[in-house]
């Protein structure tokens, strides 16, 4: 409560003086304010771009991004200090993502990408081995290569890639999100087998008409060491090791304006720039990804194959064009089989804590949830973007309604989000803020029982 009051105390006094010093600067202003308005500032860039030949048709383009966030998180029941006491809430600072891309058109037909950056690090996590949440570790996101087969019609290409289903979510880009931030279970193998969202493999993709697709045929990262590592303990699927390949794709009909398919990162949002009304359909396979203790099998484990499909609708469309207002909607439906109740439970940026046995939930310590597992969720986002204000910027509040049924649970979860964007430069620099409902599962009933929540602001900036 004391850091709450803190924390409200502190805006008051922010907000307090930055008033103080526009009313001074205003009566400064009118003083001194020429007969003419002062031009405005320009926030207008050219694309990171060095050119390889004279007309820019070879090229390699650079992208650099942060996102920052800043959180006041009601942590889950049962979470306690390093002292032992009940650690209620947290305030903290940290970087989500700190990345830098490059990709580089070397001829019409040939093209190269590699990404790199680190996630999630924190004041408590996040660091390499051995240095706390210090010095974290910067790794390869993506790297490919693609040739173009048939122009727009047919690339192939190999590599760590993100070319994937099951869900046009599953390669959505970090740099344009319509909310703060992704669900997660969009990316529903992530850091099992995958690499934040990647595996190796061979991919094709392309544009033919009106259908865009992409298919790949990938090799998992395996993780666990046996298989003869799950014992009576283990009755529900776990990740087990394996030596089979996966199969991925995603299929959308594009009934209005199409996107482009150059990279695989799927837009959030256009923010009025086009008018989108895409149907999309895609999966995920995985022979023998899973398994469980079984005492009727031979060699006591079973194994399943993972399989995981979707079906989403993606629409955007300018309302008034003078204004640059406009509507936006994303709804997907997810059926996720890991195997017999199967469940993980993910917390971003996880600051979590000490667990008192008697008091913690399901969910865990920190800001933890069910979050990904055998079972069906249900995801909308509904935005709107207001008319543009004097200084260019633009305001878009957004709500969001996840529903979850897992099977491992007797009940189904609900969460609810709503948040503002305000972009200074569209998508190149914008805040952000969402707070946040997530559900609280009780380790008995295996139902919900309450809600804990976490508001979050982030200044995000690309170039």
């Amino acid at each position: 409560m004391l850091q709450r009051h803190t924390l409200w105390l502190l805006v008051l006094l922010i907000v307090g003086n930055i008033n103080a010093y526009a009313q001074e600067k205003a009566k400064a202003d009118l003083k001194s304010t020429p007969a003419l308005d002062k031009p405005k500032a320009d926030h207008s860039y050219k694309p990171l771009t060095l050119k390889l030949n004279d007309d820019g048709s070879k090229y390699v383009r650079f992208i650099i991004w942060n996102q920052i966030w800043f959180r006041y998180t009601q942590n889950n029941p049962g979470t306690l200090d390093a002292d032992g006491k009940e650690l209620a809430s947290t305030f903290d600072i940290g970087g989500r993502r700190l990345r830098f891309l490059a990709y580089a058109q070397v001829s019409p037909r040939f093209l190269i990408l590699t990404h790199w950056g680190i996630n999630n690090q924190t004041f408590a996590t996040g660091g390499a081995p051995n240095s706390g949440p210090k010095k974290p570790q910067m790794f390869i996101h993506d790297a490919w290569n693609e040739f173009a087969v048939i122009p727009d019609k047919l690339h192939i290409g190999a590599g760590l890639h993100y070319w994937q289903g099951p869900s046009r979510m599953g390669s959505a880009s970090t740099l344009n999100f319509m909310t703060l931030d992704a669900p997660i279970f969009n990316w529903q193998n992530i850091e099992i087998e995958d690499q934040f969202a990647r595996q190796y493999g061979v991919y094709a993709k392309g544009q033919v008409g009106r259908l865009d697709y992409r298919i790949a045929a990938n090799k998992p990262f395996s993780i666990n060491p046996s298989v003869n590592t799950l014992d009576s303990t283990k009755t529900t699927a776990t990740e087990i090791a394996h030596h089979t390949w996966a199969s991925t794709g995603y299929f959308a009909w594009q009934f209005f304006d199409k996107e482009s398919q150059k990279l695989p990162f799927t837009v959030g949002s256009y923010l009025g720039s086009k008018k989108i009304f895409n149907i999309g359909a895609g999966f995920y396979y995985h022979p023998k990804g899973t398994g469980q203790y079984d005492a009727t099998a031979d060699g006591k484990h079973s194994t399943n194959d993972i399989l995981h499909w979707s079906a989403d609708l993606y629409y955007e469309r300018p309302i008034n064009k003078e204004k640059n207002t406009a509507f936006h909607l994303y709804s997907a439906f997810y059926g996720f089989d890991f195997g017999p109740s199967y469940l993980r439970n993910v917390g971003i940026m996880n600051l979590g804590g000490i667990a008192d046995p008697a008091k913690v939930s399901f969910n865990g310590v920190g800001n933890a949830q069910p979050l990904i597992g055998t079972g069906q969720i249900s995801y909308t986002q509904v935005g709107y973007l207001l008319p543009k204000m004097k200084d260019h910027g633009q305001l878009m509040p957004y709500g969001i309604f996840t529903y979850k049924k897992f099977d491992k649970l007797n009940a189904a979860t609900t969460q609810f989000d709503i948040g503002l964007n305000y972009f200074l430069n569209g998508h190149n620099a914008k805040i952000t803020a969402q707070y946040g409902l997530r559900p609280i599962v009780d380790k008995t009933t295996l139902e919900q029982n309450g809600m804990k929540g976490e508001f979050i602001l982030q200044t995000h900036i690309f170039l």
